[in-house]
């Protein structure tokens, strides 16, 4: 009857593997010899390349936007996610800029009004999204949320309601070439060309 190999093991008090019983000799004089424990993330590497695992996975750099200096295996999620000197755009109007700068520049930005076409009020862009999704074009003379361009803007000083803007626009465009034909009319009448004779 033949006997079954031993398959006990034992654990390498250098390394910390389970390793079995007829190799841990050999196994603990090689390991203990050419493998050292790194003292940050605890991985058995080499002796001879302790150094350079060190100043490849561990060695402080520095971010190439802000200068902060930290460990190459998080450099790449800092620059792309934290850095506050990574180009950003603002959501209301798509200006880069960067993201130490953002908050306040939106605090500005998301206050700019925009007309919505549906109710013809003008909205803060902040508020644009959840405007539109409840807009149904009717205007509630009991809004406290129009802004100054809207309420203030459509009366006159003496409470008259005034013309929609492209109205106008168009009497302003009307009188301006009116102005202009009156003056070429006089100019031309005040200077007439002179006609050289030959």
């Amino acid at each position: 009857m033949d006997v079954a190999p031993d398959r006990s093991t034992f654990v390498c008090s250098h390394c910390g593997k389970a390793i079995l019983s007829s190799n841990i000799d050999l196994h603990y004089f090689h390991c203990s010899r050419n493998l050292e424990k790194c003292k940050i993330c605890n991985e058995m590497i080499s002796k001879k390349h302790a150094e350079e695992h060190y100043l490849t996975t561990h060695a402080p750099v520095p971010c190439s936007l802000c200068n902060e200096t930290m460990e190459p295996a998080i450099l790449a999620v800092h620059q792309s996610e934290k850095c506050p000197q990574r180009m950003v755009t603002c959501d209301y109007c798509d200006f880069p800029l960067h993201a130490i700068d953002l908050l306040e520049h939106q605090e500005v930005c998301g206050n700019r009004t925009e007309l919505c076409h549906i109710c013809n009020r003008y909205i803060r862009l902040r508020e644009m999204i959840t405007h539109e999704a409840t807009c149904n074009g009717v205007t509630d003379p009991h809004d406290t949320a129009e802004t100054s361009r809207g309420r203030e803007a459509e009366r006159d000083g003496d409470g008259r309601r005034r013309p929609p803007p492209q109205d106008f626009s168009t009497r302003r465009l009307v009188f301006t070439i009116a102005i202009t034909g009156i003056a070429i009319v006089l100019g031309s009448s005040i200077f007439p060309k002179k006609t050289t004779e030959q």
